[in-house]
């Protein structure tokens, strides 16, 4: 798998920006983002190119989550800061990863079967770390919008609703469980 996603890395790294371009093309049209079709191009380019400039970073590491925790944490935070709605940045975060394999598939030749076979493994590690990508952003996001509704719900002085959303009732104390 090495050799494969070696070169796959090279041919992201090498080519973040016209896959970012694409990438933003799409977003820019894509009825599922309209946040992004206001944005700024450079400010939209910008989340791409960071992603697809640092890939190595994510694919070669022993600890593939924390990597990702890393850097799409600082990802979500300046999404959620822009005020892109959750779900529009997680498709985005599916366009990236599909414009990704369209730019290497396009690019690629793969002669041997050996080399389909190296190829379908970095496809998986791809799909893995943008699915810790997902994760991260979702949670992240979760963070921000509890700690930013507790903040609007200690001005009101009253208590936040969303603290049931952790909440686990505990047994009433001396009560047993009759058997039979």
């Amino acid at each position: 798998m090495r050799s494969h996603a070696t070169k796959l890395i090279e041919l992201t790294e090498k080519n973040a920006e016209a896959i970012a371009q694409q990438w933003y093309n799409n977003v820019k049209m894509n009825p599922k983002t309209p946040a992004y079709h206001s944005m700024p191009e450079n400010k939209a380019l910008r989340q791409a190119i960071t992603f697809y400039s640092n890939f190595h970073s994510l694919f070669f590491t022993d600890n593939p989550f924390e990597e990702a925790n890393t850097l799409f944490c600082k990802f979500a935070e300046e999404r959620y800061q822009e005020h892109i709605p959750l779900p529009q940045v997680i498709y985005a975060l599916i366009l990236m990863r599909r414009h990704l394999w369209l730019f290497a598939e396009y690019q690629a030749t793969f002669i041997t079967p050996i080399e389909m076979q190296q190829a379908a493994e970095s496809l998986s590690r791809t799909i893995l770390m943008f699915d810790y990508a997902m994760y991260v952003v979702i949670m992240k996001y979760d963070e921000l919008l509890r700690k930013e509704m507790d903040e609007k719900f200690k001005q009101l002085k009253m208590k936040n609703p969303f603290e049931m959303w952790t909440y686990v009732p505990e047994k009433p104390s001396g009560t047993q469980r009759k058997t039979m």
